[in-house]
């Protein structure tokens, strides 16, 4: 992508161009040459995962004439395996530079005339010069994109592919577009200053280039060319490619009609989107005028209305939710209950057996008591009545012995 911006009093306003195509097909030697500068673009890897936009800004100066010029090369585009969502990050950015100004627009202090507008004014696609049909990613990109940004179709490489074999590719290109409903940019043909070179060149589209920055010798003179074996393919040259044109095209003749097409139609379709989705109309539902204060307060009664709708809902989920929670409380209550109960029970049945073995013991130790006593009373008699008869035949036989 490409940004440029020239002081309001030399052209009104500010422009901005979009390049896209796969890696390795030539697009930043076609931008280095398109601007005669070499714009050190790092070399990107084909093997990116994921599709990036990376922008860089440079300021030319020529005569009294001051450019701003912002390129966004979209780093890993068509590499990945799966490209079903490869236009996406694309969409996204163009959207994202609609929405900024957008923004500054609703603010109340606004301050537009110094805005950096950075909105794309131009898509450059590039095509691989392959002589057959628009690759699926291809239509599916331009299908996602000529709502939101002029697209300029771009064969590369068109020295690798005969003059014969590029007309017939450009015929079938423009076919298949319009077979599918692509709509790219169109030339301005109702000022009457450039109708008749821009209807010529819009039969000349798409745009086959070649891209050099090197200076080869063609006579006495150095021109940027790409030199082969078999001869020199010159940059400038129409007979060789439609550089020329493109750059004409671009940069002097419709510069400004691009930036205009872009705020008046791309830019103006997305602002009506957005403000849609606000609920903004310029007809109410009996198709009458609607002053944006009536639409206000409609969305504000409504936003209102919203709003008590889901705080009431938010209440009744709360007090259900609580329900909801006692209840689980109560029978997690109720079973701890139960289960007292059983424990309680269980306690008291234990208690009262420990209470019957008590007494039963209570009982055999009193009766073993007396028992005991009676037995130790027994052992007393015996012991005295053997003791008493000891003595008796103690005395018997001292008797004996006197006499």
């Amino acid at each position: 992508m490409a940004s440029f911006e020239v002081p309001r009093q030399l052209c009104h306003g500010m422009k901005t161009t979009c390049t896209s195509s796969p890696t390795g097909i030539g697009k930043s030697t076609l931008i280095d040459t398109l601007f005669n500068t070499n714009f050190e673009d790092q070399e990107s890897s084909h093997f990116c995962p994921h599709v990036k936009l990376k922008a860089q800004t440079y300021e030319f100066q020529e005569s009294n004439v001051r450019l701003k010029l912002t390129i966004v090369n979209t780093v890993g585009f068509g590499d990945q395996i799966n490209k079903e969502e490869s236009y996406q990050p694309i969409v996204d950015y163009i959207d994202a530079q609609f929405e900024a100004y957008l923004q500054e627009e609703l603010k109340i202090k606004r301050s537009l005339f110094i805005y950096h507008d950075s909105c794309i004014h131009v898509c450059l696609y590039f095509l691989s010069p392959t002589g057959h049909s628009l690759k699926t990613l291809d239509l599916l990109t331009m299908k996602n994109l000529d709502s939101k940004v002029n697209i300029i179709l771009v064969i590369a490489k068109a020295d690798t592919v005969s003059k014969t074999e590029l007309q017939k590719f450009k015929i079938k290109l423009m076919s298949e577009l319009v077979s599918n409903g692509v709509q790219i940019y169109q030339f301005l043909t109702d000022d009457d200053t450039v109708a008749r070179i821009n209807c010529a060149m819009n039969g000349q589209l798409p745009f086959a280039v070649v891209g050099s920055m090197d200076e080869v010798k063609v006579g006495n003179k150095m021109v940027e060319a790409r030199q082969y074996p078999w001869g020199v393919v010159q940059v400038g040259n129409e007979n060789h490619c439609d550089f020329v044109k493109l750059r004409e095209m671009l940069i002097c003749t419709n510069m400004e009609d691009l930036r205009e097409q872009t705020h008046a139609r791309h830019y103006e379709l997305y602002r009506c989107c957005k403000l849609e989705e606000m609920g903004f109309s310029d007809v109410g539902s009996e198709n009458k005028p609607v002053s944006l204060q009536e639409t206000y307060e409609a969305k504000r009664h409504e936003f209102h209305g919203e709003r008590q709708r889901k705080e009431e809902e938010i209440k009744q989920m709360f007090v259900q939710r609580v329900k909801e929670k006692e209840a689980i409380l109560k029978e997690a209550e109720r079973e701890l209950q139960a289960k007292f109960e059983h424990l309680k029970r269980i306690h008291q049945e234990e208690r009262i057996k420990l209470k019957e073995k008590k007494k039963l013991l209570d009982e055999e130790i009193i009766a073993f008591s007396k028992k005991k006593a009676t037995c130790e009373i027994f052992q007393n008699q015996s012991f005295m009545a053997t003791g008493s008869n000891l003595r008796k035949d103690k005395d018997c036989q001292y008797i004996s012995q006197s006499g």
